[in-house]
């Protein structure tokens, strides 16, 4: 179940940090929702870049407070939480990460970059709103104490093969015969939604993986977070 070892090992005063990882996440959806609208459509850049950075100051912000408190936690209840400490500081770190990458993708914008007129716009489009989706699952079974083990194998599953298709077309891009001013921004984007995605993964297995396993799958064998 996700976050159980919170309930299990009766750690007092670790549960708000999820509620606010939860919020965080939301506000890193916020971010990604605007940065790729302005990126795949004629939306003016300018007019949500100021959203996007004060979007990602508070959750920057909210990571330092909170890892803060992760320590002044341990300093005060000993090691006894110290395997929830330590997940809830990768869990905090990943979703600070996801705030970066969707700056990353604003960033694309703002130096000139629109993939608007792209030929395959429209399905930009929709993988945007896919990827979009699964932040709100995420967010769920995060928060979610009761959330079954099939639930977090079937949304891995489901989030691995959509970064697996990323990849797919970072990989055609690399060998394509179009200009390098149009596969270059293309591949970059790709790449920030791969590891938005796998993000994502962590995020919601963080908390029944062993923390020697974190961001690894089939027992340790499969890197996820290279």
């Amino acid at each position: 179940m996700v976050l159980s070892f919170f309930k299990k090992d009766s750690a007092p005063g670790l549960d708000h940090v999820v509620t606010k990882s939860v919020s965080m996440l939301g506000d890193a959806r916020h971010s990604f929702d605007l940065a790729t609208l302005a990126l795949l459509t004629k939306t003016d850049h300018e007019s949500v870049a100021s959203d996007i950075r004060e979007t990602d100051d508070r959750i920057n912000k909210a990571e330092q407070d909170l890892r803060s408190e992760l320590v002044v936690h341990v300093s005060v209840h000993g090691t006894s939480d110290i395997g929830s400490v330590l997940g809830l500081t990768l869990l905090l770190k990943k979703i600070e990460r996801i705030g970066d990458q969707a700056k990353n993708i604003l960033d694309l914008s703002e130096t000139g970059v629109s993939l608007a007129e792209h030929r395959d716009a429209g399905l930009m489009a929709e993988e945007r709103q896919f990827v979009s989706a699964l932040f709100g699952e995420a967010a769920e079974l995060l928060g979610d104490l009761d959330a079954s083990g099939e639930a977090i194998e079937e949304f891995t599953d489901r989030a691995s093969a959509i970064g697996a298709g990323h990849q797919a077309k970072i990989d055609g891009f690399m060998t394509s015969d179009l200009p390098g001013r149009e596969v270059v921004p293309l591949a970059i984007y790709y790449r920030y939604l791969k590891r938005i995605v796998a993000n994502l993964v962590g995020i919601v297995r963080i908390a029944v993986e062993p923390i020697l396993q974190v961001d690894y799958l089939d027992d340790g064998a499969t890197d996820t977070d290279d």
